[in-house]
């Protein structure tokens, strides 16, 4: 498994690591309220350095993308070399519409396309891919260990990476868009991208500049953040993360993912059950950010219940997938899948299974959760 380069670096420096089923990653510098502060006022650093990232290159490699993919290929302006043109975000599904694999793709400029994946994800990628590839010209390569992804958030992000990079003006003003700029004899690709509800810019490298880059962004204002801010960021903003709130079970609207699907593209796979959705409705289930009674961590798989008086019985209406503790809420919270029906905004639920016989108002000592609005939005993008 694919870790960052700059780990041992990390470590030396006093940074507490975890370990997750992508292997080890940054979990904090030390101070998480700092780090909070700094991507909601300032500017905040990830070490994305175990993202994924897959080539698709070919004579069909546009072609073959389009019909697969749910969002738009062909309508994306390739750019060129010098100047590759904006990408999107994007996902593979079933044929039922539920989500087998998701991620961002860009033109590389020369008729291929970079098609950015979660941690551990691009081998999958590449297999789910290589299901549909027949007579197709078209070649998936695994670029993730020739690649080192930061990712830089935040009020002041541009004024930082303008000063690292010695320009005057970012020219990626609209989401996705893509510049090349060198820094230390190789060239670096600018993606803006919001990202955990802030705005921001994904910075793809190599790993000869990437501790040389690190450490201009620290000293240019940035500060490092590690998996305790994202997942807190993550949940206020409620960001589903693939592999943890997001797999082959759920529909892309129910993972508020609307911006990863298109309605007027035309065929792709599952396609069909989206369109419909969008139409007449019918989603069983929806992400959503509840605030918890207590500040202990909740763990994945809790269940989400209430009383029913007219059946005089618990009903089990969500679970939760993610934790985190909200400084906007100054508590815990949680993104949860709540049913339909269930999802107004103070609804409350109690988490866990109900002891046998009890009832509202009975001896009951579980805690609470309450739907709230997102605490934290998607930005405008940058001017």
């Amino acid at each position: 498994m694919q870790n960052s380069p700059l780990l041992p670096i990390h470590q030396e420096r006093g940074a507490r690591l975890a370990a997750t089923p992508n292997g080890d990653v940054l979990l904090t510098y030390g101070d998480v309220p700092a780090e909070y502060k700094a991507a909601t006022e300032a500017a905040l650093v990830f070490d994305d350095g175990n993202r994924g990232r897959v080539h698709a290159t070919g004579a069909d490699a546009t072609d073959f993308l389009h019909r697969l993919l749910s969002n738009h290929v062909k309508r994306l302006d390739p750019g060129t070399p010098e100047a590759p043109g904006p990408g999107n975000a994007n996902l593979l599904l079933t044929g039922k519409g539920k989500i087998v694999e998701q991620f961002e793709l860009t033109p590389d400029g020369s008729g291929g396309y970079l098609l950015f994946t979660e941690p551990g994800r691009s081998a999958s990628l590449i297999s789910a891919l290589d299901m549909y590839l027949f007579a197709d010209d078209v070649v998936l390569t695994d670029q993730s260990e020739e690649s080192v992804c930061f990712t830089l958030i935040g009020p002041t992000a541009a004024a930082v990476l303008q000063a690292v990079l010695g320009i005057e003006k970012l020219t990626v003003a609209a989401e996705f868009a893509t510049e090349l700029v060198p820094f230390g004899g190789k060239v670096l690709q600018i993606i803006h991208h919001a990202y955990v509800g802030c705005d921001g810019f994904r910075i793809e490298g190599g790993p000869e500049t990437a501790l040389e880059l690190w450490d201009a962004l620290i000293a240019a204002g940035a500060m490092p953040g590690g998996l305790a801010i994202h997942d807190i960021l993550r949940v206020e903003s409620c960001t589903g993360q693939f592999g943890r709130d997001i797999d082959d079970t759920i529909y892309p609207q129910e993972a508020r993912l609307e911006n990863s699907f298109s309605l007027d593209k035309g065929c792709y796979i599952g396609q069909e059950v989206v369109a419909k959705i969008d139409t007449y409705g019918g989603l069983n289930k929806r992400l959503m950010v509840l605030e918890v009674s207590h500040d202990d961590p909740i763990a994945p798989g809790t269940r989400l219940e209430r009383y029913d008086e007219k059946r005089e019985q618990w009903r089990d209406l969500g679970v939760a997938t993610s934790w985190g503790y909200s400084f906007a809420q100054d508590g815990g919270c949680i993104l949860a899948y709540v049913k339909r029906r269930h999802q107004d905004v103070g609804t409350e639920f109690r988490l866990g299974e109900a002891a046998e016989g009890t009832v509202p108002g009975g001896l009951d000592l579980r805690p609470t959760a309450t739907v709230i609005e997102v605490c934290l939005g998607t930005p405008e993008p940058i001017e």
